[in-house]
């Protein structure tokens, strides 16, 4: 039976970790790109945001919840996620730019794990 209860609570200490994890790096400051630093396709996919598109996939522009809690907390619906091409890739691939009000803009290449603010 202890053995049992020790097992439980371990149990929800690991599920809360992410959690707190993604909480800890919302109070420490992001890693910042310049436009100049960018992969050339994600400058591309920078320019046709400020220019309100079109944009070549159908999901680009949709909410991003910003359920990892790294960047900025802020109202729902605020932020807007957009594909960036990766070269030999068949799908839409691990990098996006994501943007609140827009010059506010965040880079990832990997799929959401980590962002840069955009600094134009």
């Amino acid at each position: 039976m202890r053995r049992a209860v020790q097992w439980l609570l371990l149990s929800g200490l690991l599920l809360c970790l992410p959690f707190a994890q993604a909480r800890d790096q919302q109070d420490h400051p992001l890693a910042v790109i310049s436009v100049a630093q960018l992969p050339a396709e994600a400058r591309d996919t920078l320019l046709l945001i400020k220019r309100g598109g079109p944009f070549p996939y159908a999901r680009d522009g949709i909410e991003f919840k910003n359920r990892e809690r790294i960047l900025p907390a802020q109202p729902r619906r605020y932020y807007r996620e957009y594909t960036v091409k990766t070269p030999g890739v068949s799908h839409r691939g691990a990098r996006r730019i994501v943007c609140g009000a827009v010059p506010e803009c965040y880079y990832t290449a990997d799929h959401y794990r980590s962002f840069k603010r955009i600094k134009e």
